[in-house]
């Protein structure tokens, strides 16, 4: 009598394994921020501390007041703020991809996170806080939406319809739009110029708690939206005719998603200066994980990109040791190997 050889299915992850096994490394990785360092701090003083301020007396103190300001007062938010412009950009990236429809959409090389740092550097050398803590994000916002609108505008009278030229025109007003950062920047108190450093460069060392609650909840008001319409984002990835047969206004929505890129870069860029290349490399790594699926896209990319972006930053405070390397600088660099790469492969 015949056997029947059955071949069995290779296991693979689920989703929600992928998530826990996700939300897991996010809490690992918060954990590696907090305690390494110039001054590293064990893991045990530093989950005694967050426990002790979360439960006073929850566990004896056995550290100095010095290690519990550096944990908490220094580290935490610093950790926190990474997680949340990580996750931010991963997600704009990732649904400027899909109506763009190229996979070199990002929202540093669509000029919006250089519009974000002109509005930035406005707020802080010329305007002032006339609106206290709100003045730079709300600056470096509609520095974003004006630089979005300034490439649909000139992609438009240049004729640049297609998701290459796209690109091609957010790297022209990049360059614009910086150019005019760099006029604010010349023309302003040289007193207070040092303070823009931090915007042209990148970095996490301005986190306070105080000022995390901005970008938490444009991250979770604009990621919702970006979550309940990730069906309409699968429709867009097809292209413009098939998503207007199920109905999507499709210039609208694409407008509506470059609007709410803009929102969510704007104010992490008022927050942790300009980053790049994270919307990028993100999104591609995460489809190779959990399919094109853009619920389950969305979701694994803001996870990575907390991940990445947490140890860009580990990286940037002890590859030199006591001092400090600018995070776009790590960024860029593993950015620009990793465009190269994509590049290559599409080529290829």
């Amino acid at each position: 009598m015949a056997q029947r050889i059955t071949k069995r299915r290779p296991l693979r992850p689920t989703f929600f394994m992928v998530m826990i096994a996700g939300l897991i490394v996010v809490c690992l990785s918060i954990s590696a921020a907090v305690s390494l360092g110039a001054i590293p701090v064990p893991l045990s003083v530093v989950w005694g501390v967050v426990a002790n301020k979360l439960a006073p007396g929850a566990v004896p103190v056995s550290w100095s007041p010095g290690r519990e300001a550096i944990v908490w007062d220094i580290r935490f938010p610093r950790a926190l703020l990474a997680c949340l412009v990580g996750a931010g950009l991963a997600m704009v990236g990732a649904s400027l991809q899909a109506v763009t429809r190229n996979p070199l959409a990002d929202p540093h090389l669509l000029g919006i996170s250089a519009g974000g740092a002109f509005g930035a550097i406005l707020a802080l050398l010329h305007t002032g806080l006339f609106l206290g803590l709100l003045t730079v994000p709300l600056l470096a916002f509609l520095g974003a939406l004006a630089a979005t609108m300034l490439v649909l505008a000139v992609s438009r009278f240049a004729s640049a319809t297609s998701a290459d030229r796209l690109i091609l025109a957010g790297v022209a007003v990049s360059f614009i739009v910086m150019s005019l950062a760099n006029v604010l920047i010349f023309i302003g108190d040289p007193r207070a110029t040092h303070t823009v450093v931090f915007w042209m460069l990148g970095g996490l060392g301005l986190a306070q708690w105080a000022q995390l609650i901005f970008p938490l909840a444009i991250l979770v008001v604009a990621g919702s939206y970006l979550l309940l319409n990730a069906r309409n984002l699968n429709a867009m990835t097809i292209g413009d005719e098939t998503a207007s047969t199920l109905g999507i206004q499709v210039a609208r929505f694409r407008l509506s998603i470059f609007v709410t890129g803009a929102l969510i870069t704007g104010v992490m860029v008022a927050f942790s200066g300009i980053i790049g290349f994270v919307g990028l490399m993100v999104p591609h790594i995460v489809r190779l994980v959990v399919g094109g699926d853009y619920k389950r896209v969305l979701l694994a990319a803001a996870l990575l990109g907390s991940v990445f972006l947490l140890w860009a930053d580990i990286l940037a405070r002890t590859v030199m040791a006591p001092d400090e390397v600018p995070i776009g600088i790590v960024t860029g660099l593993i950015g620009g190997v990793f465009f190269i790469w994509l590049l290559r492969r599409r080529i290829g």
